[in-house]
C-alpha cells in the first residue's frame, strides 16, 4: 500500500503519442466564486453584514464591567473583534443585534450608568471583509425579534438609506423598480425620506417612539425592543436599498431627569 500519492486524473496524463489526432480538450469550468449566488446564497460576511459600537461605562469599574458583559455575551457565529476604540461584530442579523443586546444588559445590570453608540451596515461595496461588487442586487433578510431584557433604554436614532447617483436609477431602482419608497419611475429622483418616515411609523407602531430631536428619534423602551425596531427598519429599508446604515446612541440608568 502506498501513502500520499494521487492518482492523475485522466486531464493531468500526457497526452498519448499513438492518438496524435486527439482532439484538444476543452478547459474545464470555472468553480462558480462566492458572488455566483444562483446555487450558494451570499453570506451575511459577504453582504457586509455587521456592527461597531462602543460602551461606554461611567464609573470607577467601568474596566471590569465591560470586559464583564463582553465575556459574558455568547458569540456563536459571530466575528467579534474588540480594539481600542470600539468593538466589530460581523454574523447574520439575528446573532448581531442579541449579542449587542446581551453585552449592554449585561453592563447595564451593574446599575451604572453607561452609553453604548452603535452602528449597524449591511451591502457596504467598500467593506473591508465584502465581496460585494458594485450594482449587485439589494438583498432582504428576516427580521429579528429579540427577548426582553427589563432594562430601560433610551435612543437617538439615525437611519440612512445611501442611494447611489441619488435619483431612483441606483441599486433600490434596480432591484425594485423604483425609488428606496416603491413605485417611482426610474429616472424620478429618489425619495430618501420614505423609508425613514415608513421606518418612524414602524416605531410608533412598536410603543417605543418618544418624539423627534435635531437629527435624531428618539427611542423609549426596554432595551430589546429598541434595538429590534432600529433592526428591522434597517433590514426593511435593505430589502429595496443596497447599502444600509443605521445609527443609535443608546442611555441607560443616566442621572438625568428623564423626559416623559
Amino acid at each position: 500500500m502506498v501513502v500520499g500519492v494521487t492518482p492523475l486524473s485522466n486531464d493531468a496524463l500526457p497526452p498519448d503519442p499513438a492518438r496524435p489526432s486527439d482532439p484538444a480538450r476543452p478547459p474545464a469550468p470555472a468553480s462558480p466564486g462566492p458572488l455566483q449566488t444562483a446555487t450558494a446564497p451570499m453570506t451575511p460576511q459577504q453582504y457586509g453584514v455587521g456592527a461597531r459600537f462602543t460602551l461606554s461605562v461611567y464609573d470607577s469599574d467601568y474596566v471590569a464591567i465591560i470586559l464583564g458583559a463582553l465575556g459574558e455575551a455568547d458569540a456563536t457565529d459571530l466575528l467579534v473583534e474588540t480594539g481600542d476604540i470600539s468593538t466589530f461584530v460581523a454574523g447574520g442579523e439575528q446573532r448581531v443585534l442579541a449579542y449587542l443586546r446581551d453585552v449592554i444588559a449585561a453592563a447595564a445590570r451593574s446599575g451604572a450608568h453607561l452609553s453604548a453608540s452603535i452602528l449597524l451596515s449591511r451591502g457596504c461595496p467598500g467593506e473591508l471583509q465584502c465581496a460585494l461588487p458594485a450594482g449587485v442586487a439589494a438583498l432582504g433578510a428576516d427580521p429579528v425579534s429579540l427577548a426582553g431584557t427589563g432594562v430601560r433604554a433610551r435612543a437617538h436614532w439615525s437611519l440612512y438609506p445611501l442611494l447611489d447617483g441619488g435619483t431612483g436609477r441606483g441599486c433600490g431602482a434596480r432591484h425594485g423598480g423604483g425609488s428606496a419608497g416603491g413605485g417611482g419611475p426610474a429616472d424620478a429622483p429618489a425619495d430618501h425620506m420614505a423609508p425613514i418616515y415608513a421606518a418612524i411609523e414602524q416605531a410608533r407602531s412598536a410603543g417605543v417612539y418618544s418624539g423627534s430631536d435635531h437629527y435624531a428619534t428618539r427611542l423609549d423602551g426596554d432595551l430589546a425592543a429598541v434595538l429590534q425596531t432600529a433592526a428591522n427598519a434597517w433590514i426593511g429599508v435593505g430589502e429595496s436599498v443596497q447599502h444600509v446604515v443605521t445609527h443609535l446612541t443608546v442611555s441607560i440608568n443616566s442621572p438625568s431627569p428623564l423626559r416623559d
